[in-house]
């Protein structure tokens, strides 16, 4: 072989190698580009399926439904030792076994009259809900209160919740006073709760102490407030009128 032809050959071969070379970076990139984008992929559908779970958490919550029980001592379960005893958890309990999406909450106030219910029923509303049970009147029959009064205060209530949330339903909890009050009195009172929910159309529990008031051992000391067993049958007796409503 010529010492020209060698030369050639030298220098030929320096740019064979660095073309190889750049080949291999080439591919090298090309690799780790496609790798980087198969992960890129990857956490896009890891996030997306976040995204859809955190949805799907949303809507559940949204759907929760929420039953408000509006009432005085014997919807706060007034001398029981634990709240979880009064007839609105009791309900919860019902509702829970059969897997219903309904929330109770107890809104009931020890010594709370018609006046002080309509008085605190706008602040009520700021929360959505979706059954309304009304358990009022019976101190303001057992302070004698004038009845044209305990009727205007109950139908405020009922007008203030329909005003706020026309798609409420409301049940409208019957009381009955014991006969020492006055025969007149009495049967005038009951009247008033009958009459509402007739005006009205509300669902209606004639007596929320049926089968406990004057009962006295599902009464306390006090033969006013029922035990924890009276609460059971309270729970028992509301559940006939708001079953149907929440299935």
């Amino acid at each position: 072989m010529s010492k020209a032809q060698n030369n050639q050959l030298v220098s030929i071969s320096p740019i064979s190698s660095l073309s190889k070379f750049l080949k291999f970076c080439y591919f090298i990139l090309g690799f780790l580009l496609l790798a980087c984008g198969n992960d890129k992929s990857d956490k896009t559908t890891v996030d997306a399926e976040s995204t859809t779970d955190i949805e799907q958490t949303a809507t559940t919550k949204t759907e929760t439904k929420t039953i408000l029980c509006f009432g005085d001592s014997i919807t706060a379960g007034y001398g029981l030792d634990d709240s979880n005893d009064a007839f609105p958890a009791v309900v919860q309990q019902k509702i829970d076994s059969l897997a219903l999406n309904y929330t109770v909450i107890n809104s009931g106030l020890s010594g709370e009259t018609t006046a002080g219910g309509k008085s605190r029923i706008s602040w009520i509303l700021n929360q959505p809900i979706d059954v309304f049970i009304l358990e009022l009147g019976a101190n303001d029959g057992l302070r004698g209160v004038p009845l044209t009064e305990t009727r205007a205060n109950l139908q405020g209530i009922i007008d203030a919740v329909k005003t706020k949330s026309p798609e409420t339903k409301i049940i409208l909890a019957g009381m009955q006073l014991p006969p020492n009050m006055g025969r007149d009195y009495t049967t005038e009172f009951k009247q008033i709760f009958i009459d509402l929910a007739e005006k009205n159309e509300l669902e209606f529990i004639p007596f929320i102490l049926k089968d406990v008031g004057g009962i006295a051992e599902l009464n306390q000391k006090d033969g006013i407030h029922p035990t924890v067993e009276g609460h059971k049958i309270l729970a028992n007796t509301v559940w006939e009128v708001l079953e149907p409503l929440i299935k």
